[in-house]
């Protein structure tokens, strides 16, 4: 590969080259892309991104690039990004940048309001024409502004904005896989010896040229830097060749600067140590540290640097190499006076960090400027880096019992930065001080909660129980929290927890509550929760009932402290079958998740929201909730929610997925021990093949899911014993199973509970009392949302007429029942009632909603949204995309429905346009 003119006439790199013109080609097209160049150091990732810019004349550059040691400072990689916008930033719509970055004060922004108004600002930028984000050195990008930056990609659609990183092997981010890839390998062996050529100057024997081809492996920076640093003896034998390509480049650059006059080599030093590339920032640091203005010529002249507005090393190895090379005095000096020469003020987190890069020892006071510049990162939805900056002011904090302190305060913060290993590592260093009961008592619970987030189901429960006890010993406020924790550990642990582990919670949790009265929700629910597993089902309802009613009045206080604890509620509703509150709740829980951008907490409400629709009989509602979960989670890292997708393909009867996704979730229940989740599999298998008419199946999977009293399931679980075992000859066991939910339904006393009582009752009756019941069953589920119920009834009933050989009245309640069920999607009952209806003569056609539609699941949507009268923006901040994408969509759908305007969207239509299958 030849390289002229700084890189922009690149050879040996056709494919590589043709890939980025094609994407500058889409982009001017109006399509975005995101683009990940990877490949080993000095391999031409970064002349690429120099060719990409070269070529790119009618559209908009934006340069950064992540730097080593400025890894843990929040928001780094966005800010130099940003900085190129900056007038933009004032504009409300990005409030959550500006007070991500300090530019503004405000409430500190979920990372995905981050990620959302960065997108927004793009596409904003991209207005009047494409823009290109080259991010170099990928790799070494903050946390946050890779998380930031990756939900940026995986949104672009419309928007006219490309992102091309350029990441270093084996390096590998999460955040970016799965992002199309552009690997970047050597040269070929023309190519790489036409560049040897003409880098080697001297004789050198062909034999030793093509040994430099074969141990380069064709990587160009090392064809050009390494030929260019041996000495002539040295090259004409071959010998010295790379081991470690990296960093024999970096050597080879060390080689060029050592000779340097030693004020150039200090002022590259303090460059590579402020990688924001702010040239008056260099200049005022230069001047503190006695550096002239000479020092910059020589070093521009030397082809390592560019100064001008910004700062721009040739390579990033060369920054890694000045920075690496340098002594830690001589480090410490440039950090002290970029520190100085940092405004206090407009930039105190950089400063505070330059000090404690500076600072050897112990230091009470640039500990404490760390602890505040922490505490402003996490004001600012930087976790992250608030973790790594507590950390290090414990490390520099001489008073042992403040260092302990701080280092458990840094655990807790990197725990809730999802790193749990590192808060391990940081609780030993916590346990280390004069710590008292109390530092110890909270070092428990958080041990336990780390244990907890790495899958020890089985043990959570315990630990976490055992640390609420001492905090309620020592009168502490999280000891309610705590024991909460602790008793909701227990009930997901379930059949595979400890030993009576959710009766030892419960009796720990109600001694502990027995000297106040509760009050509050949380409070109302750890009493009521706890009776429920002390003292039965039935005497807990009236308790659980006023928790309730609790939930459902603080549901209106909308702040975010409630929506953090709102979704629990959804269980102990459906724990007392109460439709109208489980509705209530969840969609309340996902209005202000959305609107406060809760990203923590919004999967678990859309799937508590999906579990509504999907009782009602709205499958494509759901499954469209279920697939948002699902890509919320996986964007955020965390394990997807189950129990939508797994509940939604058994009601729908699709076998081979249905079991597919049971055996998942089997196996990934018993990995973490979460008995409830196994439950769940359970529940989900018995749905499944009662639709199916599998009975004996059924039964045995309604036995095993109804051995433990699962907090929300359990009843559901008795229904599908009962029915099983009803049609499977097993009547000793439908009748106990019926009297198990006789006790729980007629407690809760609501018209779901008592028609689901009455129907199964009904499927052990004969004569008039199982008509009588079929009918009371039909009566109080069509007083409910819960429209499939209702169908199965009919579907039941018409089964039991036509045994009857009541003809007429048979096809009345079967036609009822087939055609609900079809509409709803789920095909296997609906299979079950259009059989009944041929043994009677009755044919059905193919139902129209059972085959594949015309409207994606996103489409499906936001064309929903749209029906309701929101704007492309509300739309967009609903489901974390641009404007630009929502339009997108929403011309597809027009013309997919052949209407011009929101006004024309009928919901109905878009229903029946979407596949059962959506999402």
């Amino acid at each position: 590969m030849t390289i002229t003119d700084r890189g922009l006439q690149l050879e040996g790199r056709q494919g590589e080259c043709e890939t980025l013109d094609r994407l500058v080609a889409d982009l001017r097209a109006g399509r975005s892309t995101a683009l990940v160049l990877r490949g080993e150091a000095g391999i031409g990732k970064t002349a690429l991104l120099d060719y990409l810019e070269a070529h790119s004349s009618s559209c908009r550059i934006a340069r950064a690039a992540g730097i080593e040691s400025e890894m843990e400072l929040a928001f780094g990689g966005l800010h130099q990004l940003c900085t190129q916008f900056h007038p933009r930033l004032p504009d409300p719509r990005y409030q959550a940048l500006s007070t991500a970055f300090g530019l503004t004060a405000g409430t500190p922004p979920d990372r995905f309001q981050v990620g959302l108004a960065m997108l927004n600002l793009l596409a904003e930028t991209a207005e009047d024409r494409p823009l290109i984000c080259l991010i170099d050195d990928a790799q070494w990008l903050d946390r946050v502004s890779a998380q930031t930056l990756a939900f940026v990609a995986r949104r672009l659609l419309a928007e006219r904005v490309a992102l091309v990183f350029a990441i270093r092997e084996p390096s590998e981010p999460q955040e970016l896989t799965g992002l199309p890839e552009l690997v970047v390998t050597g040269l070929g062996y023309g190519d790489a010896r036409a560049l040897l050529d003409t880098t080697i100057t001297a004789a050198v024997d062909e034999r030793v040229r093509d040994r430099f081809v074969a141990e380069t492996r064709g990587n160009p920076l090392a064809l050009i830097e390494l030929p260019r640093d041996l000495p002539t003896g040295q090259l004409a034998s071959g010998l010295g060749l790379p081991d470690e390509l990296a960093a024999k480049i970096e050597a080879g650059y060390l080689r060029r600067i050592q000779p340097l006059p030693e004020q150039t080599r200090l002022l590259l030093l303090t460059a590579a140590a402020e990688p924001v590339g702010d040239a008056s920032l260099l200049w005022r640091a230069a001047e503190l540290l006695g550096i002239d203005s000479g020092a910059a010529d020589v070093a521009e002249s030397s082809d390592l640097i560019d100064i001008g507005a910004r700062i721009r090393f040739r390579h990033p190895l060369i920054r890694s190499a000045v920075y690496r090379a340098a002594s830690p005095e001589d480090q410490r000096t440039v950090h002290r006076a970029l520190a100085a020469a940092t405004d206090a003020v407009l930039d105190p987190d950089r400063r505070a960090w330059h000090r404690a890069c500076a600072t050897v020892g112990l230091d009470e006071a640039v500990a404490a400027e760390l602890d505040n510049a922490a505490g402003r990162a996490q004001a600012r939805g930087g976790v992250a880096a608030a973790a790594v900056l507590l950390q290090r002011a414990a490390e520099l904090t001489p008073d042992p019992r403040r260092r302990a302190e701080r280092a458990l305060t840094a655990a807790g913060t990197k725990f809730d930065a999802g790193e749990p290993d590192a808060a391990y590592d940081l609780l030993a260093a916590a346990e280390l001080g004069p710590v008292d009961d109390l530092h110890r008592a909270r070092l428990a619970r958080l041990r336990a909660r780390i244990d907890v987030a790495r899958g020890r189901g089985r043990e959570a429960g315990p630990m976490l129980l055992k640390a609420a006890i001492r905090l309620e010993d020592l009168h502490d406020p999280s000891a309610r929290d705590t024991y909460l924790e602790a008793l909701g550990a227990a009930v997901f642990a379930g059949r595979l927890g400890v030993d009576h582990g959710v009766e030892n919670a419960a009796e720990a949790a109600r001694a502990a509550g027995s000297a106040s009265s509760p009050s509050g929700p949380m409070e109302l629910l750890l009493d009521g929760v706890a009776m429920r597993f002390t003292d039965g089902y039935a005497a807990a309802v009236p308790a659980l009932k006023t928790a309730l009613h609790s939930f459902r009045a603080a549901a209106d206080l909308g702040d975010e402290k409630v929506v953090h604890w709102l979704w629990r509620g959804c269980p102990v509703a459906v724990e007392l079958w109460d439709d109208d509150a489980w509705h209530e709740l969840a969609g309340r829980g996902l209005e202000l998740a959305r609107g406060l951008g809760v990203l923590g907490v919004l999967p678990g409400a859309l799937s508590y929201r999906a579990g509504v629709h999907l009782h009602a009989g709205e499958f494509g509602a759901a499954s469209i909730l279920v697939a948002e979960s699902e890509a919320i989670a996986a964007a955020t890292g965390n394990a997807p929610i189950r129990e939508g997708r797994l509940m939604l393909a058994a009601w729908r009867g699709e076998k081979t997925a249905a079991l597919e996704s049971i055996t998942i979730g089997i196996r990934e229940a018993i990995e973490r021990g979460e008995g409830r989740a196994l439950s769940l599999a359970r529940l989900a298998t018995a749905v499944l093949c009662n639709g199916l008419g599998h009975y004996e199946a059924a039964l045995d999977a309604a036995r095993t899911a109804s051995a433990q009293e699962d907090l929300g399931f359990f009843g559901w679980s008795l229904a599908e014993y009962v029915e099983a075992a009803a049609r499977s000859n097993a009547r000793a066991e439908a009748v106990g199973a019926l009297q198990q939910l006789q006790e729980r339904t007629q407690a809760a006393g609501t018209d779901w509970a008592l028609g689901i009582l009455a129907r199964s009752a009904a499927l052990l009756a004969d004569g008039p009392a199982a008509e009588a019941l079929y009918q009371e069953s039909i009566e109080r589920l069509a007083s409910t949302r819960i429209a499939v119920q209702l169908a199965r009834t009919h579907l039941l009933y018409g089964e039991w007429l036509r045994r009857e050989h009541r003809r007429t009245d048979a096809q009345l309640e079967l036609r009822l029942a087939h055609d609900s069920l079809a509409d709803s999607g789920a095909m296997a009952f609906a299979e079950r009632a259009r059989s009944e209806l041929a043994g009677i003569g009755e044919t059905t056609g193919e139902h129209a909603v059972g085959s594949h539609g015309v409207l994606t699941a996103k489409e499906a949507q936001i064309a929903h949204l749209a029906a309701t009268g929101l704007t492309n923006q509300e739309i967009g901040l609903q489901l974390f995309l641009s404007p630009h994408t929502v339009d997108w969509h929403l011309r597809k759908v027009f013309s997919k429905l052949s209407v011009t305007s929101r006004r024309q969207l009928d919901v109905t239509v878009i229903d029946a346009m979407t596949p059962v299958s959506a999402g």
